[in-house]
This record gives C-alpha cells, sequence and structure tokens, in this order.
C-alpha cells in the first residue's frame, strides 16, 4: 500500500497475472508455503498477501478480494489471523505458530507472565474474560473489562499488544446485533480468542521445550529461505 499525492493505492498485481491469490484456498496455502506472511507490503519486498493479489480486487466484496478472504481465513482457523508484525495484520501458518509463540511470549503463559509482575493490569483484565468463556467480539470485551468513559484505558493497543504476544489472535468477524439478534451497521467486529482454546494447548505450546531464542533462530531462518537479500533491520522489525 502506497500514498501518492494524498491517495493511498494498493500494490500487487492484475487480475490477467497468473500465479495471483484468487480465493481462500490459495490463500491458506500462500501462508502455509511461507510459514508467516504480513497483510500488507512492507519493507521486505514480495513478503505480503497484497503483493500477491490482484491490486483492483481489494474492497469489493469478490471472491478474490483480500480483506474478505482475510475474515474467512480467521473464521476457517486453518492458519492464525491477527496483528502480529509491528501491530499490522499478517498471518502465521499453524506450523510455526509454536515458535511464533514461544518466541513472542518468552515461554510464559499469560498467568506466569502476570505472576513474575511481567503484564500489566489491563491485559489481565482482558485475559480474565477467557475464564468465562472462549471468544469475545471486541465490543463485548471493551465493556466487560470495564475500558471506555471512566474506566480502563488504551483498549485497542492493549488488544494489539496481547496480539503482538500471540497470547490472543482473531477468529471471526460479524456485525453487530441489536436487541432482535438482528445485524446492524456497515463495519464488521472482530472476535479474539486464545490461540490454545483453538487448537490446543499441546499443540500451541508445543515449543515450550526451546529456548526462545531458538524459536526466533528458526523464524528468522524461515524468512531468510524465502528472502535471502532481506534487510537485516526489516527482518528483525516484523520477527519481533
Amino acid at each position: 500500500m502506497e500514498k501518492i499525492d494524498g491517495i493511498w493505492y494498493m500494490k500487487g498485481l492484475t487480475r490477467k497475472s497468473r500465479g495471483r491469490i484468487k480465493n481462500i484456498d490459495e490463500l491458506t496455502a500462500f501462508v502455509d508455503s511461507c510459514g508467516f506472511v504480513p497483510l500488507f507490503a512492507n519493507e521486505i519486498p514480495g513478503f505480503s498477501v497484497e503483493e500477491h493479489c490482484a491490486a483492483e480486487s481489494w474492497w469489493t466484496g469478490s471472491a478474490d478480494d483480500p480483506w474478505e478472504m482475510r475474515e474467512q481465513a480467521a473464521a476457517e482457523r486453518k492458519v492464525a489471523y491477527g496483528k502480529f508484525f509491528e501491530g499490522k495484520a499478517g498471518f502465521i501458518s499453524l506450523r510455526m505458530l509454536p515458535d511464533f509463540v514461544n518466541y513472542r511470549r518468552d515461554g510464559y503463559d499469560f498467568d506466569s507472565l502476570w505472576d513474575e509482575g511481567k503484564a500489566k493490569l489491563r491485559q489481565k483484565k482482558l485475559m480474565d474474560l477467557y475464564e468465562l468463556k472462549d471468544e469475545w467480539f471486541s465490543y463485548e470485551m471493551k465493556k466487560a473489562a470495564g475500558f471506555g468513559k471512566g474506566g480502563e484505558k488504551n483498549f485497542d493497543g492493549t488488544v494489539n499488544q496481547l496480539m503482538q504476544q500471540l497470547y490472543l489472535v482473531m477468529c471471526d468477524f460479524r456485525k453487530k446485533l441489536n436487541k432482535r439478534g438482528e445485524e446492524y451497521g456497515l463495519m464488521k467486529c472482530a472476535k479474539y480468542c486464545p490461540p490454545e482454546r483453538i487448537w490446543g494447548y499441546d499443540t500451541v505450546c508445543s515449543a515450550y521445550k526451546y529456548d526462545p531464542e531458538e524459536s526466533r533462530e528458526r523464524i528468522e531462518g524461515q524468512l531468510f529461505k524465502l528472502f535471502p537479500d532481506a534487510d537485516k533491520k526489516a527482518a528483525k522489525k516484523l520477527i519481533g
């Protein structure tokens, strides 16, 4: 995505391009082949979903619309989706998810992180909600955890930090419901869930047996396998 004369333009291919991502199955296969990949173009050329989709497909509502595909990917749960890369959206394959969890969490479950004094109270208020149910829409979380006017501040920033640490992922997108159970509004709301509740603790946390630095090295190795000439500073920023 590039801003020219105040207008944003999407990078990518044309609808006539061979090899472009055209549907959710191809998106999932692309994520699996990469191991992890940001949604939008970044400092590593070619390392994004955006650059492998048709630029004119965005926000069209068509089958090859990457914005729609990201919602399907979150709901299908064959890959992990969330704001994992410098606070920006991206995907992680289930193959590489354990290493990301181990590295980003530094080997700590959230309860252990809190007990060690390494988590903020705002984070705990949100994570405590998952003792009540497995999945929460953003607007439900905000209210239930006491964020908003007269309460806790920086809801979005706190959720984003929990995603960056892989304590939460996005697992669905839906419109709000009124009292009659009917959808309303134009925008869909994200639903959040700890990855353990989707794919199981033994799978998600299987890399805890390794030092977090080993997991970081595997993640870095995968990136440089794909892009041997990638800028090291840019790679470090994405990996976290």
